[in-house]
């Protein structure tokens, strides 16, 4: 456990640091070791921090058992977190973190258009659809005998107030970011119909 620690913390102050001769010869091994699950980031301090509140929100396309098709309503996944956090003394990181981090990680990958930019782009996309199919698992979201087949997600994005004594005037009304729909694997989608897969919904 402590090499593992000392690693890690190794892996991250490299990530950090200005290029050096070990990032220039081992840079591949450590963003293999950093991204997506330890990216690291400076917006919670000046001069520029974040004053937004983003939601990821997520619905499905569904096959149900009947030969059916429907589409849920929207899962705002953020907020499910925001509850398990509430009043927890000690929250896991995952509740924390992985759905937050996964969102950002996206974002720097694509541009506007949801496009992706740089090597990297693919992966973020894997990686969040995997969090929103293991997220619809959870909530059952295909039903009894139900196959989840697509899924969409999107951000709802809203100022933070400034306060009271600020003169500083902006906008309250929330945007949203809406991607493009995304197929479920078929072999995953059959794993999860079977109850035996790790993601998508049962």
């Amino acid at each position: 456990m402590a090499i593992a620690v000392c690693v890690h913390i190794g892996m991250v102050f490299l990530h950090v640091a200005p290029p050096n001769t070990v990032t220039k010869k081992h840079g591949q091994a450590i963003d293999d070791w950093i991204y997506p699950e330890f990216e690291q980031n400076w917006k919670l301090f000046a001069p520029n921090p974040l004053q937004q509140n983003i939601a990821v929100q997520v619905r499905a396309q569904v096959a149900t058992a009947g030969g059916g098709a429907r589409t849920t309503g929207w899962y705002d996944l953020s907020a499910q977190d925001g509850r398990a956090i509430d009043g927890n003394l000690l929250p896991s990181h995952t509740q924390q973190n992985e759905l937050r981090r996964a969102w950002d990680f996206f974002v720097a990958t694509h541009d506007a258009e949801n496009r992706p930019v740089g090597l990297r782009g693919a992966l973020s996309e894997t990686y969040l659809r995997r969090i929103v199919e293991l997220r619809l698992d959870r909530a059952g979201a295909a039903g009894e005998g139900g196959v989840v087949e697509r899924v969409q997600v999107r951000s709802r994005t809203t100022n933070v107030p400034p306060p009271k004594w600020s003169d500083e005037q902006i906008s309250n009304k929330p945007s949203l970011r809406v991607l493009p729909w995304w197929s479920v694997p078929e072999d995953q989608a059959a794993a999860d119909a079977a109850g035996t897969g790790t993601g998508g919904a049962r």
